[in-house]
């Protein structure tokens, strides 16, 4: 969205039609601008209650003038411009924890703000120093306007519903779901992967896009008791209720709720690094990883294995894998 400042000729205009009886909105369509940027117009350079279009200007000249000094305050001041320095070179501080310590040391002598900081290093004295940034970014990131948000997943129920036993781990067949694996130009594939609550024991299926991911876990549990699943908002889940099975979701940017097949993708990350091409890796390959990490001791399974687990349970209640 691109923003302009209010004219001479505007603020005129304004005064006239504010005289004449117009609303905000009226003057807002007359000048082709948003009714809350005259509203706010009107706020910020009103004297004593009263809109005039040259005390107006010049409040928002006045205004502007110090906005674009604050960046000029460390470059005029020698003394903050080398603790500056000193302090992101040498500590690799950041700009909010400089403005916080300078008073101290300089006992109440300095003060600074972290955005006139800001400011100094976006602007084109400061911005060698802009590589010691956390982020290092270079100049001021643009404002953009939030997306509507449209409900991909229809029909979801979060985890809030989710029931006792299933957040307790007290029985087997409740699993957690996602996907791991970036697509590439050279292949789409994605890994598809579940991990059951109790006994932790983790299964994987390669799929060829990552939109056949709900194909993925109807392979995983084909012959698998599931009582319930837990997934996150990706849109590969989207077609979720074809599983048949009672699904639950995390709360959206939440996917420390299902913290067990995170954990479990972290194990496997161990032997497929992030950057790593899936189509490097077999179904024999993944097979062989996911019994290297099914068959190793956990302190949480009193050293026991998700195999040995997760085995005897199906033995117990007459499944078979």
């Amino acid at each position: 969205m691109k923003y302009t400042h209010f004219s001479k000729d505007e603020r005129n205009e304004i005064s006239v039609l504010l005289k004449k009886g117009f609303s905000v909105r009226d003057i807002g369509h007359a000048l082709r601008r948003n009714p809350s940027s005259v509203s706010r117009e009107l706020t910020r350079n009103r004297v004593k209650g009263r809109y005039d279009p040259q005390k107006a200007n010049h409040k928002a000249y006045a205004r502007r003038k110090d906005a674009k000094y604050q960046g000029m305050k460390v470059m005029q001041n020698l003394e903050i411009r080398r603790y500056v320095r000193e302090n992101m070179e040498e500590k690799h501080w950041s700009p909010e924890q400089i403005a916080g310590r300078i008073t101290i040391d300089t006992k109440g002598r300095l003060s600074l703000h972290h955005t006139t900081v800001y400011k100094y290093l976006y602007g084109s004295y400061g911005q060698g120093l802009c590589r010691y940034l956390r982020y290092k970014r270079y100049r001021k990131k643009r404002r953009t306007q939030k997306k509507s948000v449209k409900e991909v997943i229809k029909n979801r129920v979060f985890i809030d519903s989710r029931p006792r036993v299933v957040n307790e781990r007290g029985r087997y067949g409740d699993f957690e779901g996602d996907t791991m694996g970036r697509p590439t130009y050279a292949s789409s594939e994605t890994l598809v992967v579940a991990r059951e609550r109790k006994s932790r024991k983790l299964f994987a299926r390669k799929v060829s896009r990552l939109k056949y991911a709900v194909e993925g876990f109807q392979r995983i549990f084909v012959s698998l008791p599931v009582e319930s699943l837990t997934l996150d908002n990706g849109v590969e889940n989207a077609r979720y209720e074809e599983l048949n099975i009672p699904t639950y979701f995390c709360h959206p940017y939440s996917s420390w709720e299902k913290a067990s097949v995170e954990q479990g993708i972290g194990l496997i990350r161990e032997y497929i690094p992030k950057k790593a091409d899936l189509k490097d890796y077999s179904d024999r390959d993944i097979s062989a990883i996911m019994h290297t990490i099914n068959d190793t001791p956990m302190k949480c399974l009193g050293w026991r294995t998700s195999n040995e687990v997760f085995e005897e349970q199906l033995s117990l209640s007459g499944c078979c894998t």
